[in-house]
This record gives structure tokens, C-alpha cells and sequence, in this order.
């Protein structure tokens, strides 16, 4: 962010997500940088640009890294439409890259409504036609609300996977249970049982079956399946205590997302309720401290908080406390057939919302290698490199002869954060060979790729009898117009 001489910086938007993820108002935003309200209001409508020396008072003032702060959104929304407008329905319509970055930059609201109507439209164009919304008396806009997945993930992303209030109310409880982490179960059910009236059972799995929690609100219990771990029953305690103790902050998160369908808010309340469990089980404040003093050793974060291995990595992905953030970490959940279960992403990394994900990421062969930690340089096609970690896990614990379920845990960050990360020790990471990947196939235009799935819709596919090549597709180097 950085201004040249001579060069106006216009950045209204950013600035005021700044302020905004401060809490601030605009007189208090003015009177730390010594500078009028009025002055504040003419930047962020754009109408004044921003000198060097207020941005390095801004960084001084809050202690922002405004690196961060600057790209992360902007970035994430110009990799969205960017994939949105490589779609064929626009091939007649040739827009420059550099007009997409801009409304990405200026016009959030205006990228995020474009999100949701192409996923409106995808949903249509897979089989959800007109006339069954008609006959559901629902229009295009709330169609896109019948995806509550999708949805719950819109708004985690909004928030940067940070809720404030949880957090808060996370290391309220913890300083009044003071317990530690190997204490904390009993503790949580000491609190249900004295405060709430709810008694905590661990039942056989003959009575639970395929259910693994259970809240009873007759007879005041919550019934947890013995095939769930000791994490995973510290973590449903907490859980309960955050449906109950927290539902008024709850509600008011909830109530800042705006009108929501029925299944989308219940999942919204589900996630928030998950989002305070972990708080709780791993506090923020020392949480963030043992992860810097142990270089983001996964393991021993989960040895130290008597967590899991995906716990520890979800929970990193949400120390995003301004003038305390951990590594912006991203994270993908995918199952041996590549499914998609979870990703998050508190940097820049560009997950797709209407594809799967690159088979040369390492991430899918933790399936061969169950009890190796994996890790690896990935590049995507502008350049931009990432250091990425994976590992099989396996949860919850399955009777026999039902399968085990697996699933492959990746995490990563931009290569300029990996230095601080144990797994990158002795590596010279500036000399190490990334391995080029793609968001996805149908987004991806790297030629001779022998696990191409499919050509790039932004291409137009080649088909030659007489030639066989490494990749299935073969296609033109010039986009369609």
C-alpha cells in the first residue's frame, strides 16, 4: 500500500474496512491520526487520497500490518469474479483483468451480489429450473438461500472468520472454570450440571447408534456416543454451554447477517455455537501465545490443549484479533473421492466456490501415507506461491463393519509466512521448486497436465484423432470471446 511519488492512493473501501474491523468510528478514527472527521469521511468515499504519512500513522497507531489488511479481501473477490467471468455464458464479453480488480477494490458489495447471482444461476443450470422456483413461490435471490452451506461459508468469509464477542465470552468462562486443559472436561460438565440443570452421560453405542451427541430437554441430558474421543467430548460440552450461555450473542451475530432462511440460520447458530467450543477449549490469548513459541507445531498445540489435529488447525485459521493475528492461515477438507467438506481462509488463497480442487496438491495423497505429516511448495498460474501442510485423520471411531471415516486436512499460507513455521526449517524456500497446481481444472489453463479432469472453460477444447497427448484435452492458447 505503499504510495509513489507523485501517485495518488485512492482507498476508500480498504480504509474503512479497517476502521470497521477496529470497532471504531470515524471521529475516533480522526483523533488517532490526528486528523478531521471530515477527513476520514473524503477517503473513504474516495474523494481524497490517502498520503504515506497517514498510512504509516495508521499502522503505528493500531499496530496493523496493512500488507494484510490491504490484499486480503480484495484479492479473495478479484479470484471470485475472476472465475465467475470465465465462464462461457461471458465469453462475448471481454473484460480486462485490471477492471475486475477494480470493482473487487471499490464495489464489494456490488462483487458479492454478482456471488450470488451466478451461484443462483449455477444452481438453475444444474437442474433447479424457473419453474420449480415459481412453484416454491421463491425468486432467484432467495433460491440462492436454499444452499445453506454455501451460505454459512459467505458469511464466515465476510467476517474473516473472526466473531469477537465468542471469543470474549470463550475467555470469560475459562478464567472462571480455571482449569487446565486436562481438567476441562469435568469442569464443562460441572457448569452444565450447577447451572444449567444438565446432566452429562456417556452412552454405549448400542444406544446412541449412528448419533454421536444428543441434548435431551426433558430430562435435562446430554447424551454423548463413547465412540466420540476425549477432544471431541470436551468440545460438545462446550458446545451445549455456548447454545445456552451465549445465545444472545448469538442472535446478534446472526441478526448483523441480515434476512435468512430457516436452514441457513440454524446453521449459521450450529457453526457460531462450534466457533465458541474451540475458543473455549483453545483461548485466544494462549492459544495464540503457545503457537508462536512452538513455531505452529500442530502436534504439540494438540498435546498442550488436549485437542485433535483438525481443531488445532480450524482453530488457526481464526486468529484474526486486530493487533494480535496469528499467520493467515487457509484450510481444506476433502475425503478420499475429493469432496469438499470445509475450507476456510483467513489470507488470500483463492478456493473456488463451484469446483473442487487440484489433484497434484499433496493434500489427496495423505491417503496413501495415513501417518505422515506431508508438506510442499505449491504455485498457481499468476505465480503466487504457498507452503502447505497435510495429514490424514480419522474421526470418529466407527463399530465394525461400518467404514472408517477419513478425510485429508490441508493447511497453508503465503510463502512469506512459512519461515515461522516449523515445518519449514532448514528448507530455503525461496529456492525450493513449487509445484504448479491450479484452483481448480475447469479455471486451470496449464497445458500437458496428465490429471486434467476437464479443458478450461476458458479455452477452446482441440479434438485431433491422429494425436494422443499426456493431458486427455488438449485446447487453444487464445481465450474465447
Amino acid at each position: 500500500m505503499a504510495t509513489e511519488s507523485g501517485k495518488k492512493l485512492f482507498v476508500g473501501p480498504r480504509f474503512r474496512r479497517i476502521r470497521q474491523q477496529l470497532g471504531l468510528s470515524q471521529t475516533q478514527m480522526a483523533e488517532g491520526l490526528g486528523i478531521s472527521p471530515s477527513y476520514v469521511n473524503l477517503i473513504e468515499r474516495n474523494q481524497r487520497p490517502v498520503t504515506a504519512q497517514i498510512l504509516l500513522r495508521l499502522a503505528e497507531t493500531y499496530d496493523l500490518d496493512l500488507r494484510d489488511l490491504a490484499t486480503a479481501d480484495e484479492d479473495r473477490f478479484f479470484a471470485e469474479l475472476n472465475e465467475i467471468f470465465s465462464d462461457p455464458l461471458f465469453r462475448q464479453i471481454d473484460v480486462p483483468k485490471q477492471e475486475l480488480r477494480d470493482l473487487a477494490e471499490l464495489c464489494p458489495g456490488v462483487t458479492h451480489a454478482l456471488q450470488r447471482l451466478y451461484a443462483a444461476y449455477t444452481e438453475a443450470r444444474q437442474g433447479e429450473t424457473l419453474a420449480a422456483a415459481q412453484m416454491a413461490d421463491r425468486d432467484v435471490g432467495t433460491r440462492y438461500e436454499a444452499n445453506p452451506v454455501e451460505r454459512v461459508r459467505e458469511l464466515i468469509e465476510a467476517n474473516r472468520n473472526y466473531f469477537p464477542e465468542l471469543e470474549q465470552a470463550a475467555e470469560t468462562l475459562r478464567d472462571e472454570l480455571n482449569v487446565p486443559a486436562e481438567g476441562l472436561y469435568a469442569a464443562l460438565a460441572a457448569r452444565l450440571r450447577e447451572k444449567h440443570s444438565i446432566q452429562t452421560r456417556i452412552m454405549p453405542v448400542d444406544v446412541m447408534r449412528e448419533t454421536l451427541r444428543r441434548f435431551d430437554r426433558h430430562r435435562r441430558q446430554l447424551l454423548i456416543s463413547e465412540l466420540v474421543d476425549s477432544p471431541g467430548r470436551a468440545f460438545q460440552l462446550a458446545f451445549q454451554l455456548g447454545l445456552g450461555e451465549c445465545a444472545q450473542h448469538l442472535e446478534t451475530i446472526i441478526g448483523r447477517a441480515g434476512p435468512l432462511d430457516d436452514a441457513p440460520r440454524r446453521l449459521f447458530r450450529i457453526t457460531l455455537a462450534n466457533y465458541f467450543a474451540a475458543a473455549v477449549m483453545m483461548p485466544y490469548p494462549a492459544f495464540l501465545a503457545a503457537a508462536e513459541a512452538l513455531s505452529y507445531d500442530i502436534h504439540l498445540l494438540a498435546q498442550r490443549f488436549n485437542s485433535g489435529f483438525e481443531q488445532v488447525c480450524h482453530r488457526l485459521t481464526t486468529l484474526q484479533r486486530p493487533n494480535a493475528r496469528g499467520i493467515p492461515f487457509f484450510l481444506l477438507r476433502v475425503d478420499n473421492a475429493g469432496n469438499v467438506s470445509k475450507r476456510f481462509s483467513s489470507g488470500t488463497f483463492p478456493f473456488s466456490k463451484f469446483g473442487g480442487t487440484c489433484p497434484l496438491w499433496n493434500v489427496h495423497s495423505t491417503f496413501d501415507t495415513p501417518d505422515r505429516l506431508l508438506k510442499q511448495v505449491i504455485e498457481l498460474s499468476d505465480g503466487t506461491r504457498y507452503f502447505s501442510i497435510a495429514q490424514m485423520v480419522r474421526r470418529p471411531v466407527a463399530p465394525h463393519p461400518l467404514p472408517q471415516p477419513r478425510f485429508a486436512i490441508g493447511l497453508g499460507c503465503e510463502i512469506r509466512h512459512a519461515s515461522r513455521l516449523v515445518y519449514a526449517a532448514g528448507m530455503d524456500l525461496e529456492k525450493t521448486e513449487g509445484t504448479p497446481i491450479g484452483v481448480n481444472c475447469r479455471l486451470c489453463e496449464r497445458e500437458n497436465c496428465a490429471q486434467r479432469a476437464e479443458p478450461p472453460i476458458t479455452r477452446t477444447l482441440i479434438l485431433d484423432e491422429t494425436t494422443r497427448r499426456v493431458s486427455s484435452f488438449a485446447f487453444s492458447n487464445a481465450r474465447e470471446l
